[in-house]
């Protein structure tokens, strides 16, 4: 079963929005059986609409849009659907209603005629009444093709998707079953990892493919089937997971489609009751970021310095000057220094300590532009590794807040 997404407006084209509903919308038909075949983005222009339309038709089963169902003239999606689907407009007195009364209580301007025309629909469409918002979404059919149209602004979207159209697309049609399994992987590149686990690939049943996902230092690895009995495609995408753990269990960190690495040590810091601080120079907060951004991330992290300039390293952080001044302040020593000193002045047990040259001048060091040195202190010991992480700053400062967490999830697994 096939579905196509068409996304409507020229914001998406010029760049000025990132389209976050065509992921969003992919991501939950796959969840129900559904595999789309294209998405597309389209001018605020009838040609082009009706273009994609009869383009879509003749591919999918479900075609959905989003966009262009504002009270504003440039939105014509409502207009373009009912030529295309010889269909004409006529005002609902539900979506007036609602309209209405979000008006009285939400918003100071008064209604306007414009405003009313949201309630317009084509009259052999079923209303899908949007809860948070003016523009209703639609459900049509020509043929054997369904058409949706759904407003563009995106928590509206998500609302009618996951509350009105999947539960529709499951009650009136038949789909094939879908298994995904996401395998999270640190510390090997794509090629090396494929090289590892090439037999095992090779192995897979035909129906379980396998898509590599690379980001920096870190990449996921994707198992999916497809076929008519879950049972079957449960059993066999979880054999292969226990088969991938038993040959690269030493560098995967967990599972699932949003995982990220400092989850899993959010868990093990929470579970044990253990603390994290940090002292961030060349990644300029971008680790302790984040760290907050876990839920619950009060529970064991105490706290972080972004000790940019030198001279907060010394004046704030207490490193040594005679130290920055023998070993340069993009080094090991100064690392080390940091974490230990972070460590102690936040009473932590565990810390985290970057400095290093991201460019685009090497600023108080001679370091190669690149370089980086990293940090973790532990209640034992001290780690401290240096690398060139190239020569892209935003590449420099991401690729080392990723070995950042590498770091300290093997450390904080020793414990």
């Amino acid at each position: 079963m096939l579905a196509e997404i068409i996304t409507i407006g020229d914001e998406i084209l010029i760049g000025q929005i990132v389209d976050t509903n065509s992921a969003n919308i992919a991501v939950e038909l796959n969840r129900i059986g559904v595999s789309v075949y294209q998405i597309s983005s389209v001018q605020d222009e009838k040609a082009h609409i009706l273009q994609a339309l009869r383009e879509a038709e003749s591919r999918a089963d479900i075609v959905i849009l989003t966009g262009g169902l504002g009270p504003t003239k440039d939105d014509i999606t409502k207009h373009t659907l009912c030529e295309y689907l010889q269909d004409s407009l006529v005002s609902d007195s539900i979506v007036l209603k609602h309209i209405e009364e979000l008006f009285s209580k939400f918003i100071s301007t008064p209604i306007s005629d414009v405003n009313r025309q949201q309630a317009l629909v084509p009259a052999k469409a079923e209303v899908l009444q949007n809860t948070y918002g003016t523009a209703p979404g639609l459900w049509m059919k020509k043929g054997k093709t369904v058409f949706v149209s759904l407003p563009g602004v995106p928590f509206e979207m998500k609302q009618l998707l996951t509350e009105q159209v999947i539960p529709k697309i499951c009650e009136r049609f038949d789909r094939p079953f879908i298994v995904h399994k996401t395998i999270h992987t640190y510390g090997l590149g794509e090629s090396a990892l494929a090289e590892r686990i090439a037999d095992w690939e090779d192995s897979l049943p035909p129906f379980v493919k396998l898509a590599y996902l690379p980001n920096l230092g870190k990449v996921r690895l994707r198992l999916s089937a497809k076929g008519t009995s879950l049972e079957v495609l449960t059993e066999a995408v979880d054999s292969a997971t226990k088969e991938l753990y038993n040959i690269i269990g030493d560098i995967i960190q967990g599972e699932g489609d949003d995982n990220p690495i400092e989850a899993g040590i959010a868990k093990w810091l929470t579970e044990k009751k253990r603390s994290l601080s940090i002292a961030e120079s060349c990644t300029g907060g971008r680790i302790a970021s984040q760290i907050t951004a876990m839920p619950g991330a009060s529970a064991y992290f105490k706290g972080s310095m972004v000790c940019y300039a030198t001279e907060t390293k010394t004046n704030i952080l207490k490193i040594p000057e005679e130290l920055i001044a023998k070993h340069s302040v993009v080094s090991g020593e100064v690392a080390r220094m940091m974490a230990i000193n972070v460590r102690q002045l936040l009473q932590t047990d565990f810390s985290i300590a970057t400095t290093g040259n991201t460019g685009p001048t090497k600023g108080d060091s001679d370091a190669e532009i690149g370089t980086v040195f990293i940090a973790i202190a532990s209640p034992d010991q001290v780690i401290v590794e240096g690398f060139n992480m190239g020569n892209h700053r935003e590449r420099i400062v991401q690729k080392s807040v990723h070995k950042a967490f590498e770091m300290l999830r093997k450390e904080i697994l020793k414990f």
